[in-house]
């Protein structure tokens, strides 16, 4: 059983209306409503594949009940946090006629100290019998940006390797901590607005920049004590770097850049090696056929998974 922790939920609200004019009534076309965060992907993706898995982190109010029943029905288990505050939303307007989309945040919710007190036993709790965490997202309000390094301490004490897909100073006091795998996450990702941390700090140098320069950066990690980071471009899902203190693999899929894809789709791929016991080659090539045949929301392409699965090229092989 695989446990993905979000920290910072929401509910993505999505209207579509064939032109949207600020300052006057839209008639919308279309509503659809979907559990957001970057862990609530990874276990929907897990699901979809399969595997055992239970979304936990904070959910609140209305919102956080739309979230939980959201997740239920692509059957993931859930066991969240109830916190006082409303969990937030995510109002995504598609105007259809012009191809724009407009993105209104709304702010985290402030998590208290009794709350977080409440999550630390509930997170202990559900490390029983677990296989492997996820630690993965942007932090609320109200969280010090070590959160998941205690995290991932409290899943070593348990013997439960934890991974790590986050940015900035999350990313860095949870690299002290020497997780299983460590995915830093796209530059500027680091937190929420309002929470804990320096905004903007990036993860490693060079995860947006030359493969090369990531790599370099990686094996200074693992040096320092992580058991592996995978390297993921901010813009391209088709080529992947897996740094150990053994070796480094690439993984390349040729011919499909720019698609878009699911950041998301593509962590989920990457923790058989941690949880299973994958080799790194396998596990690329998993992971980045699952990336290109997801789409935004984590949905995947079966049929386009098992095409691609044997076109990804490993090096060295």
């Amino acid at each position: 059983m695989i446990v993905t922790v979000t920290l910072n939920a929401s509910l993505r609200v999505q209207y579509e209306a064939d032109r949207v004019e600020w300052g006057t009534p839209n008639q919308v076309t279309r509503v659809r409503y979907r559990a957001g965060g970057h862990g609530l992907a990874v276990a929907r993706v897990l699901r979809a594949l399969g595997q055992d898995v239970i979304a936990a982190g904070f959910a609140g109010g209305s919102t956080g009940g739309l979230i939980a029943a959201d997740l239920a029905r692509s059957e993931v288990e859930t066991r969240f946090t109830t916190i006082s505050g409303e969990s937030r939303r995510t109002l995504e307007v598609a105007d259809t006629g012009r191809d724009h989309t407009t993105i209104l945040n709304e702010p985290p919710p402030y998590i208290t100290t009794e709350e977080l007190g409440r999550f630390a036993a509930d997170y202990r709790r559900l490390l029983t019998g677990a296989t492997a965490v996820v630690l993965s997202g942007t932090l609320p309000a109200g969280l010090p940006p070590e959160i998941y390094g205690s995290l991932a301490t409290y899943a070593a004490e348990a013997g439960v390797p934890a991974i790590i897909d986050a940015a900035g100073p999350a990313l860095w006091y949870g690299a002290s901590r020497h997780p299983a795998l460590l995915i830093p996450g796209p530059v500027g990702a680091d937190t929420a607005a309002g929470a804990n941390g320096s905004a903007g700090a990036a993860g490693p140098a060079g995860t947006a920049g030359p493969a090369g320069k990531g790599r370099e950066d990686a094996a200074a990690l693992v040096a320092g004590g992580v058991g592996a980071v995978a390297v993921v471009s901010d813009h391209d899902l088709t080529a992947v770097t897996a740094v150990t203190a053994a070796r480094q693999w690439h993984g390349t899929l040729d011919g499909h850049s720019g698609i878009p894809g699911s950041r998301d789709a593509l962590v989920a791929g990457l923790i058989p090696a941690v949880a299973e016991d994958w080799s790194w080659p396998d596990t690329l090539r998993h992971a980045i056929a699952l990336g290109v045949t997801a789409d935004a929301a984590g949905e995947i392409d079966l049929d386009a998974y098992d095409l691609l699965l044997s076109e990804v090229i490993i090096s060295p092989p």
